[in-house]
């Protein structure tokens, strides 16, 4: 591509010599005219979009002409603003909800956050819990939204301590959901012998751990009482498995089912709840063990009293929480 450095012909003028050199070289093998296609094609493509980051056109441009480029002539791109470790509070969001979902839902309390800390906030997501919860044990961040059966992992190995719980509807509990097609025929785990299941991460109490458990009390293996299952890695895209006739059912958070249902009407009229487990307690933020106790003190206030300013309120509302509490000690013992 070395002889675009000088080149300052037109698009046109690249697509009348790609046709040219194919017209004189009839006996060229198929695989050297896809090289040489690609070639031209690539630098088809540079002189399409080279104009839009910054390059410089001719000076002596007349009003009307074709656009030409020098690519000789490059503006550089202003580097990129950078934010002292010091000053950065790195939050991880396990992905209950989807990636998507978790910027949209946390990012307002993440703001507020960030804002009563002085710090600039720091999103860290990644696919699974267990690279959530490594991260913890590194202390790679500084705080982290996880999921119930990832926490209690997290304290069997010392490598989180708790925070806070989030209160929802006056409870600090939640409960796994079995969902099915609305359309289907299914009422009862039984009948779901030999067809497909969506889990969510191998980490997630309602999204694995609950269903797999209720099959062992049965004397039974996911492994061979269904036909096959895939693991979402959040529950909304467990939701939209079943929604789309990927898997015959899924299990779910209920409270992410439930929101999710207020927001899409489809889901209310796609699916169905055939079966629901007991209470849980509600996932949970924690902090890893390493944390220095000072900013563990501040976290700790910023959860406890946001719900008390009314940006507060409007944040907390995104993720349909009421407030957050300090849990009650026998809230994970009895799982």
């Amino acid at each position: 591509m070395t002889f675009l450095k000088n080149y300052t012909g037109t698009f046109a003028d690249m697509i009348a010599m790609h046709n040219k050199w194919f017209a004189r070289r009839p006996r060229a093998s198929s695989f050297y005219k896809r090289r040489v296609c690609a070639k031209l094609t690539l630098a088809a493509l540079l002189l399409l979009l080279l104009p839009t980051v910054g390059c410089d056109r001719l000076e002596n441009a007349q009003p009307g002409a074709a656009p030409q480029v020098r690519l000789d002539k490059l503006t550089p791109l202003p580097a990129r603003e950078t934010v002292p470790e010091e000053n950065l509070l790195k939050v991880a969001v396990a992905a209950i909800l989807s990636p998507q979902g978790n910027v949209q839902s946390y990012r307002p309390l993440l703001d507020l956050l960030g804002d009563r800390m002085g710090k600039t906030v720091q999103l860290v997501q990644r696919r699974t819990y267990l690279e959530i919860n490594d991260l913890l044990a590194r202390g790679v961040v500084d705080l982290a939204f996880i999921c119930t059966g990832a926490y209690m992992e997290g304290e069997r190995q010392e490598i989180m301590s708790l925070l806070v719980v989030p209160q929802i509807n006056g409870k600090t509990t939640y409960k796994a959901l079995l969902i099915v097609s609305a359309g289907s025929e299914y009422a009862s785990l039984e009948d779901l012998r030999g067809k497909s299941f969506a889990f969510t991460d191998p980490m997630s109490n309602t999204g694995y751990l609950c269903p797999v458990n209720e099959l062992r009390k049965k004397g039974e293996q996911a492994e061979t009482f269904f036909s096959s299952s895939i693991f979402t890695h959040s529950h909304e895209r467990s939701i939209a498995a079943v929604m789309e006739g990927l898997v015959c059912c899924a299990s779910v958070d209920n409270l992410v089912y439930e929101n999710a249902k207020t927001r899409n009407s489809e889901i209310r009229e796609k699916t169905r709840v055939i079966w629901e487990s007991e209470e849980f307690g509600m996932p949970p933020v924690v902090v890893p063990k390493q944390i220095p106790p000072e900013l563990k003190e501040k976290l700790l206030a910023f959860f406890l009293t946001i719900h008390e300013e009314q940006a507060g309120k409007t944040a907390l509302g995104k993720l349909a929480i009421d407030r957050f509490v300090v849990p009650p000690e026998e809230l994970y013992t009895r799982q």
